[in-house]
Formats: structure tokens, C-alpha cells, sequence
């Protein structure tokens, strides 16, 4: 048998025979890597150490040192949920178990809803499961012989995926000792004893691919990690996130409601979050006329034929509500803005003296999100983007990105945010014909992208082939208090846009050019942005943001009428303010007013009302001592202005 060159990630090579294992390889260089390794990376792609290596290749092998190694062991982790699942609930039927971001998942088919027990009881499956140590194998069978055998165990989505997605005439199959065996391209670690801290969260509905016509599923969400220390403050992180639940803060505090009688995904904002809202985007607006954007606004419903224009009725068909007939056309809701801001451009003839051309709105848009996905003010049916689109030359490019990027960062500092990440999605450099526009635009943009984030000396993860189809664009992750990352500002290029309408400008040269086209949100939608920052603050909002920024508690009904008379003073100097007129002792309001997250709380007594002061108490710092009115503001404005995140 021929040796093979084997190069590892230090540069040396090594020199095996054909048809050694990764895991061999592992051995030759260390029993130590041998036992520690969980997957290999040859040639770049994740691969169980069982795989035979059969030509020159380079490899690396990934321990629970890595986050690749984290996916794969998750993944695993879902296999052994499916093991264990079938051995205690064999009527049980199987869809996908995907690895995610915070753990696992598996969907299953079963008549019977599964209880908090049965969880319980799966789980300790899974850890006798993993007590016998079986073996995760890989091996090639018959696609026909693979069919058959799903077919006769009644697993309908086994079949249904292999049909869908293969047309080889072998398929791979993973199977855990003789319990369990899985459709699945892998890679998995090499024995289930390898698992070392696991927990079951949670059971929640799914419908089969997605589909809500199609089968109910049950859909079981586990978490998995190396250590049972990282397990456990993986738990705790929950528990937190749990305390900071944006529908259960939303409610205690009274800022929005999703009615039953108006429907799902609809938000009604109350009075508190509703002055939060105008807050955030009374801020925003200052900013944006300062940096030069127009302010606009545009219809809510355009006749369908604009979305055929703009490829939406094609390309994102799934995601709109239906049309809607009158008297001369179907009218469709708006799912996106970037038509509408168009038309304003193609409005009149521009000139290159006229560029760029930067318009924005705080405009609602209507998306058909299924009844499954939505969840409080994260994921909705009706929703305001804070849009921005720039129309410009290429010679502009670099220094319009620029500026997004500049606001994306204040937007950071100013709510508070201190961590966040970046990512650069590229094209796969026209290898596939799936992206729109020609390699010299590709060209431009990327380099475009890449300059303006190293001119800010900011680092980014570039995710080739993660681009849009019709430019890559820069995403930027906030981090929030308890370490969660928030999807949500994102600059994005657009070749598609541009052509379909025709576009124009007039040249120096006196010939017309298409421009430049440049999606830009920084929230995302506001109704998001203020989900992330009520989780992010725990309700409570920082002084500047504060739907009441301070409450006079007064100690009983005589001292009414000089509570009122303080409010009045500073609501006039600009603070929001309320009243606590309740005949109830002071203790109780004052643990009101901790509970309802108010920064600060003017106590007035009849000495108070005697002396004209108040007796000031923050919502952190206890009491701060006493002081005027008219003190007390001129000391909290500068708080305000400063839009300090721990004031």
C-alpha cells in the first residue's frame, strides 16, 4: 500500500499508509492528543476520527478546546436524546436533531405530549447511555435498502429527508451501538462516553419542516457542554435571562401587550413604553438629520406589481401576507421599505452633484411570521425598521460606509452596549450562480466593506459565501449584561435594487450611471431593539431612557397637595414625573416604586413641605440626602444630557 503525506497545522508532514484513521494519526504523533481529540479537520472539513485518509491531506485535530468541536459534540449530544427517547418511548418517530448555537434540539413525532417527567426520565436515559460508552459509526448503506428500512419502522421523516436530499445510490447513516440509528451526514465524536455534562430544557411545538399544514411536532431542546462548571454557568445564564424576560418585565411594568382579540405578533404600546419609544427615536432622528439623511415617510400598502418590480413577490413570496383586491389593482402590505425610498429617488433626475442621496424612516412594515416562531417583541408581524437607504457613486462608497459604520458604534455607546462583534459575509467569488452582479461590483464592494472597518480599526469574522445575493454586507453583534449576542445593526450592498428599477444619475461626463445602493438598519426594528433593552437593563432603563424618571412619594394626604406643587416644578424643568397619591404608607410605596424600576424617589414629609425640600432616594444607592427642588434638577439634567447607560 502507498504512503500519503499527512501535513500538520505546525507545517511538518508526516508520512503514513494509505488508509490510516485520523485517529491513528492522532496516536502516531500522541496518545495524549489521541485521547483528547474529538473530531479531525482535514483538508478543512469536519471529519470523524474514523475516517480513513486516501490521498496527500492536511489535518487538525479539534479537542474540547474548540468551538467547532462544541457543535459537533452537541450534535451528538442530540443523537443521544434520540437514543435514549427511543429506548424508553419506542412509538416515538424522528425528524431532525441539529446542534444550535446555545446546545441541541431534536423534533419528534409522538401522539402522547411529553410531561416535565418524561423529560426527567429521558435524561437520566441519557446518562446510563452514557455510562455503557456506545460507539457513534458511521457506514454506507443501500439508498433503496436505507428507504425500505425507515419505511418498515414507520419513521416517515427519515424517508421523506432521503428522498429529498440525496440521489447517490449510498447513504450515510450514523448508529449508536445497536439502540439507535440516525440519516446523518455527520461528523459525531467517536463514543457517547465522551459526554460529560448535559441537561434537558425545555419541550416546545413545531410543525414539520416549518410547515403548519403539515405534522405537529414535538420539539425537545437540550444543552451540552464540556465541563459540568461550564454546564452550570450556562444554567444560571438562564435562569438570569429568565429574570429578564422582556414579556414578563413588559407586563410588570406596563409598557406593551399582544392582544388576542387583534391577533398574534401585533404590539400595543402602552403609555411607558411608548414614551421609551419616542425617546429612542426622538435620539435617533437628531442624529440622522445631523449626518445628513433625509427623513421620510411612505405608504404602508403599494400595489403588487411594485414587488414584482423589486423581486419580492419572486424571492420572498412566503414571508408577505396576501395581496389584497380593490377597486383597481392587488395591493400588497409592505414587507420591506428599500421600494418605497426608491421611487422618492427615482422621483426626479439626479445629478452626481446630487449625491449622495441618504433617506430614512422609521417605517412599519407586515411580515407573515408563523404561529410558531413568533415570540413577544422579538419576532412579530408588524414591526418599524429604522431604514435608511444611500444612493451613491462608487467613489463615495468607501466614505458612506464609513459613516454607517460610525453611527452603528454611537448606537453602541449611547444605549449602552460596551462588547459586541462583526461580521463580513462575502460572496463565494462567483463560483456558483447564485449572487446577482458582476465580479468588478463584488470587487468594489468588499473592498469598500473592508477598508472603512479597518479605517476604524475594527476587527471582523469574514463568512465567505454568507453574503446576500445581492451584496455582502456588514453585520454587527451587540453583547448584552449577562453575554448574549443580538443580531442586529447591518450595512448591506445592493446590486439587484439598482438594475431592476434603472436607477440613473448624470456623470460629469454627461452620460447617466447607475449608482450605488446601500441598505442600512442599526436597531433592526425598534420593537426588537427595545425587547434586547429591556433584557439588557432588566427593566431597568437607565436615567435618560426612563419612561418615569423620578416619583414624589409623599408621607400621607397632607403632604398631597405639596407633592404636586414639586412634580410641577420639575416636570416644567423637563423631567417625566409622576405622583404617588395612593394612601398607603411610605414603606409600601417606596417598594413600588424599586419594583416598578423608577431611578428616583422624592420622599416629602411635613418636615419637606415645611423646609421646601424633598428627601432624594435612588433606586441603587438608598438614600442621598435631602435637597430644593430646584437643586435636585440641576443635578439630575446633566445625568440626562450625559444619556450616562448606569445613571
Amino acid at each position: 500500500m502507498s504512503n500519503i503525506a499527512v501535513t500538520l497545522p505546525d507545517g511538518n508532514q508526516m508520512q503514513v499508509e494509505a488508509g490510516t484513521t485520523a485517529l491513528a494519526v492522532a496516536e502516531q504523533i500522541s496518545p495524549g492528543l489521541a485521547r483528547a481529540a474529538l473530531v479531525a479537520k482535514i483538508d478543512g472539513e469536519l471529519a470523524d476520527l474514523s475516517t480513513a485518509l486516501q490521498q496527500d491531506s492536511a489535518i487538525r485535530f479539534l479537542t474540547d478546546r474548540d468551538d467547532e468541536a462544541l457543535e459537533v459534540y452537541r450534535h451528538s449530544a442530540a443523537h443521544l436524546l434520540a437514543a435514549a427517547t427511543l429506548e424508553l418511548y419506542p412509538e416515538t418517530k424522528l425528524g431532525v436533531g441539529p446542534p444550535t448555537d446555545q446546545g441541541f434540539f431534536y423534533d419528534m413525532y409522538r401522539e402522547t405530549p411529553f410531561t416535565p417527567d418524561d423529560l426527567e426520565k429521558i435524561e437520566a436515559r441519557m446518562g446510563e447511555i452514557v455510562k455503557r460508552n456506545l460507539k457513534n459509526e458511521r457506514v454506507w448503506i443501500p439508498r433503496d435498502e436505507a428507504l425500505a428500512e425507515y419505511e418498515k419502522q414507520g419513521e416517515f421523516m427519515k424517508c421523506e429527508l432521503i428522498e429529498e436530499k440525496t440521489d447517490e445510490p449510498r447513504v450515510s447513516v450514523y448508529r449508536t451501538g445497536d439502540l439507535f440509528s440516525d440519516f446523518c451526514r455527520g461528523p459525531h465524536i467517536p463514543s457517547m462516553g465522551r459526554i460529560k455534562a448535559f441537561k434537558l430544557l425545555s419541550v416546545a411545538g413545531a410543525y414539520w419542516k416549518g410547515d403548519e399544514k403539515r405534522e405537529r411536532l414535538q420539539r425537545v431542546y437540550g444543552t451540552a457542554f464540556f465541563s459540568k462548571k461550564a454546564l452550570s454557568a450556562h444554567l444560571n445564564r438562564l435562569e438570569e435571562a429568565k429574570r429578564r424576560d422582556h414579556r414578563k418585565l413588559g407586563k410588570e411594568l406596563d409598557l406593551f401587550s399582544i392582544q388576542d382579540l387583534a391577533g398574534p405578533g401585533l404590539i400595543f404600546w402602552h403609555p411607558k413604553g411608548g414614551t421609551v419609544r419616542r425617546v429612542m427615536e426622538d435620539w435617533l432622528r437628531d442624529q440622522l438629520v445631523s449626518r445628513g439623511y433625509g427623513l421620510v415617510t411612505t405608504p404602508h400598502v403599494a400595489r403588487h406589481g411594485l414587488w414584482k418590480t423589486s423581486g419580492h413577490s419572486e424571492f420572498y413570496q412566503d414571508d408577505m401576507f396576501k395581496p389584497m383586491e380593490l377597486d383597481d389593482s392587488l395591493y400588497q402590505l409592505k414587507p420591506m421599505n428599500c421600494p418605497f425610498h426608491i421611487l422618492i429617488y427615482k422621483n426626479a433626475l439626479r445629478s452626481y452633484r446630487d449625491l449622495p442621496v441618504r433617506l430614512a424612516e422609521l417605517g412599519t412594515v407586515y411580515r407573515y411570521e408563523r404561529s410558531g416562531v413568533m415570540h413577544g417583541l422579538l419576532r412579530v408581524r408588524g414591526f418599524t425598521q429604522d431604514d435608511a437607504h444611500i444612493f451613491c457613486t462608487p467613489d463615495q462608497v468607501e466614505s458612506e460606509v464609513i459613516g454607517c459604520v460610525d453611527l452603528a458604534m454611537e448606537v453602541l455607546r449611547v444605549f449602552g452596549f460596551a462588547d459586541f462583534t462583526v461580521e463580513l459575509s462575502t460572496w463565494d467569488g462567483g463560483i456558483s450562480k447564485k449572487y446577482a452582479g458582476t465580479p468588478e461590483e463584488w470587487k468594489l464592494a468588499e473592498d469598500s466593506l473592508f477598508k472603512a472597518l479597518s479605517k476604524r480599526d475594527i476587527e471582523a469574522k469574514v463568512m465567505p459565501d454568507e453574503a446576500a445575493f445581492y451584496g455582502p454586507k456588514i453585520d454587527i453583534k451587540m453583547v448584552d449584561a449577562i453575554g448574549r449576542s443580538w443580531q442586529l445593526s447591518t450595512i448591506q450592498f445592493d446590486f439587484n435594487l439598482p438594475r431592476r428599477f434603472e436607477l440613473e444619475y448624470v456623470g460629469p461626463d454627461g452620460q447617466t450611471h447607475q449608482p450605488v445602493m446601500v441598505h442600512r438598519a442599526l436597531w433592526g426594528s425598534v420593537e426588537r431593539f427595545f425587547g434586547v433593552l429591556i433584557e439588557h437593563y432588566a427593566g431597568a432603563f437607565p436615567l435618560w431612557l426612563a419612561p418615569v424618571q423620578a416619583t414624589v412619594l409623599p408621607i400621607t394626604d397632607n403632604q398631597i397637595a405639596y407633592a404636586e406643587a414639586v412634580a410641577d416644578e420639575l416636570r416644567s424643568g423637563g423631567l417625566r414625573i409622576e405622583v404617588d397619591r395612593r394612601s398607603e404608607k411610605i414603606g409600601f410605596k417606596i417598594r413600588e416604586a424599586q419594583l416598578q424600576k423608577i431611578p428616583y424617589m422624592l420622599v416629602v414629609g411635613q418636615r419637606e413641605a415645611e423646609s421646601g425640600q424633598v428627601a432624594v432616594r435612588h433606586r441603587r444607592k438608598g438614600d442621598t440626602g435631602t435637597r430644593t427642588p430646584a437643586e435636585f434638577l440641576a443635578d439630575i439634567l446633566p445625568l440626562i444630557e450625559s444619556r450616562a447607560a448606569n445613571a
